[in-house]
């Protein structure tokens, strides 16, 4: 386990990506400090289009977005940019933004060795990857991969919807989990040259209708977990060198609820014993616990999110405070994590951000 002190003399920049509408402008800042979990009030550090989704190199200095829009420029597709973070002061600088090769890209990671961006584009159903140059700025796509085919959901899978692109914990190869097909798709990334191709097998099957959304890897890198937005429900595998293999599904919600939810977030505590998952409609945070021998989850409880549409959360890095993010009410929530238990209390304090979608946090070095 972290030690608790670990990070309490540190201090966070939070950056929070919005959708540019009503009055949100682009990437917000707060100030978060783990020792008394008190978070700031925002402002805006970049303008830029609609950044759902952030993503931070390993080494801290460049903060990466999705643009999640349909035309960039022009040019049909989405953008993706490039911002140098300055971590005295947290102020973002334009690095450059190059086109996503797709419309609609929602989520963005980089590989661990800091060469490789990697984005999933929802509306055009494809991932591709990016070169990073020294500078942290970015190169034009490297590879762009199509996905094919349907599943059951008259309305939300008659095509392909990449919604997710995850990196297993050695970096050589990629998880994009894809809602219009009910399956996690399966890459080898060549890091050097930003190549993706497909691995053996080259995806993992879910269950008709299931709708994976977002994936997460154990810290153990030994098993990992999707969470299904069109059925409520997570799903366990075991993971060995780029293979998955189903172990268990396990529903989000309470059994006596009754109307719709569609869960979003998922993530596995630092400390590797629990995971947690976030349910738009339920309005909650689900909370599991996870067998160290077997990865297999046990439902600990739900705790209310205090705003609707909890569309993203995040852990603090010493795994002491989760951020629950309201997309609808445009506020963020503290709640600290008893690390013993994994279960969540709310601390009382909200914070305001229009559409807030995704936080990042960062080490703050004043």
């Amino acid at each position: 386990d972290v030690s608790e002190n670990e990070n309490m003399g540190s201090r966070y920049w939070v950056y929070i990506g919005t959708y540019t509408r009503d009055e949100a402008r682009g990437i917000y800042r707060a100030t978060f400090d783990p020792s008394t979990g008190s978070l700031s009030e925002v402002e805006l550090a970049v303008e830029t289009d609609s950044p759902a989704f952030l993503a931070l190199h390993p080494d801290g200095n460049v903060l990466y977005s999705v643009n999640e829009v349909s035309q960039l420029q022009g040019e049909e597709g989405g953008g993706v940019s490039a911002f140098r973070i300055n971590p005295s002061n947290g102020e973002l600088t334009l690095l450059n933004q190059v086109s996503a090769k797709g419309a609609g890209p929602c989520h963005i990671t980089v590989d661990p060795s800091g060469q490789t961006v990697l984005v999933a584009n929802y509306g055009a159903g494809s991932v591709a990857a990016f070169p990073i140059q020294a500078d942290g700025s970015l190169g034009a796509a490297s590879s762009v991969i199509q996905h094919e085919g349907s599943s059951v959901h008259p309305r939300r899978q008659q095509g392909p919807h990449a919604h997710a692109v995850v990196m297993s914990p050695d970096g050589n190869y990629v998880f994009a989990a894809d809602l219009g097909l009910d399956q996690i798709l399966i890459y080898q990334l060549d890091s050097p040259n930003g190549r993706l191709t497909p691995a053996d097998p080259p995806a993992t099957n879910l269950a008709p209708g299931a709708g994976p959304r977002h994936f997460a890897f154990h810290t153990s890198g030994q098993f990992a977990y999707s969470i299904n937005e069109l059925d409520s429900t997570v799903t366990a595998f075991r993971h060995d060198t780029g293979k998955l293999e189903t172990i268990q599904t396990i529903s989000t919600l309470p059994d006596d609820f009754e109307g719709e939810n569609y869960p979003s977030e998922i993530m596995i505590h630092p400390n590797g014993r629990f995971l947690y998952g976030s349910n738009r409609g339920h309005d909650s945070i689900v909370i599991y616990e996870i067998s160290e021998s077997d990865g297999l989850l046990t439902l600990v409880g739900h705790e209310p999110t205090r705003g609707p549409t909890p569309r993203y959360f995040g852990i603090e890095p010493a795994g002491s405070y989760l951020l629950s993010a309201s997309q609808q009410e445009g506020t963020i929530s503290v709640f600290e994590i008893d690390r013993d238990e994994g279960t969540l209390h709310f601390t009382g304090q909200t914070i305001n951000v229009p559409t807030p979608v995704c936080l990042v946090f960062v080490e703050a070095t004043s």
